[in-house]
């Protein structure tokens, strides 16, 4: 998986709980998904608030930096847990692709009745945004983010 470097930030659709970090925040999950850690929603709540601000603002970029984040994760989960984390089998990077617009986003915008969103505009993200809305049109997660996500981003 290719890795981009993203400078820490929260998307407005966000801030219903940012300030308390009660959700895992995109930028958060990005990096998380880059050393392949899968955390639940179920850990991240039992962080306390700075060791979920280091997951947020720790650099997560180079090869040595991945290496980093990932084992920061790791000792969070056996600090609070006991455990060992969660690893995900792989790693569906869409939002990589800039050649065509991932079909879970199209097919979300259709259901939320927005725009098609165009190869041109698609492109016109920067990775974090092209992430973000790939993983709010996934099953499983609450779409009520994505319409707001696409104004957000000027969709």
């Amino acid at each position: 998986m290719k890795t981009i470097q993203i400078s820490p930030v929260f998307f407005a659709f966000e801030t219903d709980f940012v300030n308390t970090l009660k959700c895992v925040p995109m930028i958060v999950r990005y990096k998380l998904d880059s050393c392949g850690i899968k955390l639940k929603l179920s850990e991240w709540a039992k962080f306390d608030l700075k060791d979920k601000e280091t997951l947020a603002y720790l650099s997560c970029y180079t090869h040595a930096e991945i290496e980093n984040y990932g084992a920061f994760a790791k000792q969070l989960v056996r600090k609070y847990f006991d455990c060992e984390a969660g690893l995900l089998s792989s790693v569906n990077d869409s939002w990589n692709n800039i050649n065509e617009v991932p079909e879970e986003v199209q097919q979300k915008a259709l259901e939320w009745e927005c725009s098609v969103i165009t190869l041109k505009n698609w492109i016109e993200l920067d990775t974090l945004q092209r992430f973000a809305l790939v993983k709010l049109s996934r099953s499983g997660h609450e779409g009520r983010n994505f319409p707001v996500a696409l104004k957000e981003f000027g969709l």
